[in-house]
């Protein structure tokens, strides 16, 4: 357990301290209304944190409030650390970006795509394009997630013990192999659908280092940027820090998870099927020291994960043609919004401020999980954000981007 503090008068920084305090404000109703148990949010620029506040609950039923040191399951975001573990390996010369997945996995070699059917009797062709691994990275893999309930495909997965997360009682290979096994919604490379296309990569990251993936992120990225609190899971020491999980009822209110109790004791147990698409656990000082190491080109303290051009080149649209999320998504869930947004390898990217219609620059990367955490970075301004919080599903309220428009009417230089 590390501190986290204020290192900046907001002034000093170009904010302004009285504007900052609408964010205050504004998010306290969450909580006061019910719709959030509470929250923590971190506004840093130049590296040094000039606001820094807790409002609310990390659980309701104990009266326990949110503090600087509460755990959160951060799901999702654990997909930018997975990526930069990738780059880190593509730097080492471990792989290029255009190499099949199936050099790594073989049973991605004779993906087959779905044509149409149902769940029961679908009805497939031979793929065109080998997946590789920049379609990973960037979600354009033709892989699906369980939980979108839109496809055939995704009903496959489901009856396959994937609803939410790993399957129960495979190990990551088989977990792999198991996807491998099933429908493309297309072929990689020409559509964008939010999928367990990360937790693949973390098994890439696996065969490539000659590591586990929890114990490669732990040496490779949470040692090193002093992350003493990230992990797939905790020790029972820290049970107390741990905030409790929260699911949105018809109203949009704030209730005690279902599962609960089954995922709090599963917190302390490490994962068999590790997931680099959603599995950690982090607090607010282990997270900003991963988005500072962003912002200063892959470098943080002395410790240089990866090379200043690598970090470019991941923050910018990879999608074919430049085009945004809107224009080659499918319909379906994602941690970002589509209009004016790329993605690059591990990140969403805003393109187009005008087009997303949220204040910010060109250039800034994103994400978020589905609990509701989210953090953005804008190299322009020099500034990371953070929100941390634990109700899901994260499109119940636009926290996102309200807390966009709050944080940019505070920079006044």
């Amino acid at each position: 357990m590390v501190s986290l503090d204020i290192e900046a008068a907001p002034d000093e920084v170009g904010l302004d301290a009285a504007r900052l305090q609408r964010i205050d404000r504004h998010f306290e109703q969450y909580v006061t209304s019910g719709k959030l148990p509470g929250w923590l949010a971190l506004v840093a620029r130049g590296g040094r944190i000039a606001h820094l506040s807790t409002c609310g609950l990390r659980d309701i039923d104990e009266q326990l409030p949110v503090l600087r040191d509460t755990v959160f399951r951060i799901y999702s975001m654990t997909k930018p650390v997975t990526s930069v573990a990738a780059m880190m390996l593509h730097e080492q010369g471990k792989f290029e970006l255009t190499d099949p997945v199936s050099d790594f996995i073989p049973s991605f070699a004779d993906l087959q795509v779905y044509t149409g059917g149902t769940a029961r009797e679908p009805r497939t062709r031979p793929a065109t394009e080998p997946m590789r691994i920049w379609h990973l990275l960037t979600h354009t893999s033709g892989l699906t997630y369980a939980f979108h309930r839109l496809t055939p495909v995704d009903e496959l997965y489901r009856r396959a013990g994937f609803e939410y997360g790993m399957a129960d009682g495979l190990d990551l290979q088989a977990c792999c192999d198991a996807w491998a096994g099933m429908p493309l919604l297309f072929d990689p490379g020409t559509r964008w659908n939010y999928s367990v296309a990360t937790d693949v990569l973390g098994r890439v990251v696996e065969v490539a280092s000659g590591m586990p993936l929890a114990e490669y992120l732990r040496t490779a990225i949470f040692e090193p940027l002093g992350m003493t609190d990230t992990g797939f899971a905790l020790d029972r020491g820290d049970a107390d820090r741990l905030a409790t999980l929260y699911a949105a009822d018809a109203a949009g209110n704030a209730r005690r998870h279902p599962q609960q109790d089954a995922l709090h004791e599963s917190a302390f147990e490490p994962p068999k099927a590790p997931s680099g698409g959603g599995g950690l656990f982090s607090t607010a000082h282990d997270y900003h020291r991963f988005t500072r190491m962003l912002l200063r080109g892959g470098e943080l303290d002395g410790q240089r994960l990866l090379g200043s051009r690598t970090v470019r080149y991941m923050t910018r649209n990879h999608l074919p043609g430049g085009v945004d999320l809107e224009t080659l998504a499918m319909g379906s869930f994602s941690e970002a919004a589509n209009a004016g947004k790329g993605f690059g390898l591990g990140f969403s990217v805003l393109d187009d401020p005008a087009a997303a219609k949220v204040i910010g620059s060109a250039g800034e990367f994103a994400w978020g999980g589905l609990a509701s955490t989210a953090f953005w970075v804008d190299p322009i301004e020099d500034l990371s954000v953070l929100f941390l919080t634990q109700l899901m599903p994260s499109s119940t309220h636009p926290i996102r981007s309200q807390l966009h428009q709050l944080v940019y009417q505070s920079i006044v230089d």
